[in-house]
């Protein structure tokens, strides 16, 4: 497995997570192009600087002075308008989402009512918008971080002075273990805290892995007797057979919410990031029939999933737990139909055949696009599969011969993933 580890012993900040992606192989016109297509009066440029004695790669971000009071609607249509795929819109969105609940949480307003002044301003939403799409071009199955040191000291609030972190920083670095920190500075920006809780699946030391490339990214101080920087750990996991992790259950029971609210409920989850989300038949107190709705989720989105589970249900509680999961070694790959290439994941376990799951979604893009129905497109893919000569290693299946030529031009995309209310105090620049 290709994975990502953010080496933050010096904090996490948007232009050093634009500078680690870029120094580890991100093309830079990829993150240019989009940020472009924002529309927003930014320059952005990587160059490469010395941070305690160390080359790093460096993303300045110039924008015009401006006053825009954003909304959570506002950024987010911004991001639709993008030329990002679909899937980087999303990681943008989630992110902002992320910052924009921490926000409320600790103002105790409502999401819809926050203005997103140092987040929302042009030069952070190219942050978020282009870590994004490097987050999603990097080709990486799972990001992990090491313990975040939030940095010491204070900052000015529009209130007085407040003690390091930020709140909304200490909000969303919640469930995260923390490391110490020396510096009298904010380390870790509320942007960079919520890049790394939204796509890294673990915090704890580097794992073992074979190094591929080591992405290093700037902040803009140069700080004494500490090179401020950010490194990205690029390599392979060795995944031999199976493997083991943990996860969070969360679960909550209802008995008195339509079928239709349940349901918006289970799809605003899934595309917050849970790993599934499923219902189960119950029969409660009263003789009541309900629905015991079960999240299962990594660790660090359980504030994000509890609190779509608060919001959009009438449940006073979750029950929460840790669990073991065993999974079978995965692999994306894809197939060659009469009807088109559909992508799907391989799993084995060694010195076993692995076996092949064709992707519901890409299936029924398929169907949708060929006028066929699914169940054809399901069989076509697994007889694609049982045709050709499957390597396991290999990402790619060979195309399988069914007498057809037809070539459908399908195009694939291969991607993953400062707001402040007007009180929250400036984070100083990293």
């Amino acid at each position: 497995m290709r994975i990502g580890y953010f080496d933050c012993f010096s904090g996490i900040s948007g232009d050093m997570t634009l500078g680690a992606l870029v120094d580890a192989g991100v093309d830079p016109k990829a993150i240019l192009s989009a940020v472009n297509g924002l529309g927003l009066p930014v320059e952005v440029s990587f160059e490469t600087v010395r941070r305690g004695e160390f080359r790093a790669n460096y993303a300045r971000v110039v924008c015009a002075p401006e006053h825009a009071h954003r909304h959570l609607h506002h950024i987010e249509a911004m991001i639709d308008k993008a030329s990002i795929t679909p899937r980087q819109a999303e990681l943008a969105k989630r992110i902002f989402r992320k910052i924009g609940e921490a926000e409320a949480k600790v103002h105790g307003v409502d999401l819809a009512k926050i203005h997103f002044h140092e987040v929302g301003a042009a030069d952070s939403i190219v942050d978020i918008v282009g870590a994004a799409v490097g987050l999603d071009l990097l080709g990486v199955e799972r990001f992990e971080a090491s313990p975040i040191p939030p940095g010491r000291g204070w900052v000015k609030a529009a209130h007085g002075k407040m003690s390091l972190p930020a709140p909304a920083t200490a909000e969303l670095l919640k469930g995260v273990p923390l490391a110490e920190s020396t510096v009298e500075m904010e380390l870790t920006t509320p942007t960079g805290a919520a890049i790394v809780t939204t796509v890294a699946e673990a915090f704890g030391p580097l794992p073992a892995m074979t190094i591929e490339t080591i992405g290093l990214g700037a902040g803009t101080k140069d700080l004494a007797g500490q090179a401020n920087i950010l490194r990205l750990f690029v390599g392979q996991v060795d995944t031999p057979g199976s493997t083991s992790d943990r996860i969070w259950v969360l679960e909550t029971n209802l008995d008195d919410l339509p079928g239709e609210v349940v349901g918006h409920a289970t799809t605003l989850l899934m595309a917050a990031g849970a790993l599934d989300t499923f219902l189960t038949p119950i029969q409660m107190k009263k003789n009541r029939p309900g629905v015991m709705v079960t999240v299962l989720c990594d660790r660090s989105l359980i504030p994000a999933m509890e609190t779509i589970l608060f919001r959009e249900t009438t449940t006073l509680g979750v029950r929460r737990y840790e669990v073991g999961r065993h999974k079978l070694k995965r692999q994306a790959a894809e197939v060659a139909t009469p009807f088109g290439t559909v992508k799907g994941k391989l799993g084995w376990l060694d010195g076993r055949p692995p076996t092949f799951s064709p992707e519901y979604e890409d299936c029924a893009r398929v169907a949708r696009e060929q006028n066929v129905p699914l169940r054809e497109v399901y069989n076509a893919a697994h007889a694609a599969y049982a045709q050709a000569t499957p390597v396991a290693t290999a990402p790619t299946i060979a195309k399988a011969d069914h007498g057809h030529s037809h070539d459908h031009g399908h195009s694939h995309d291969h991607g993953h993933g400062h707001h402040h209310h007007h009180d929250e105090p400036p984070s100083d620049p990293k």
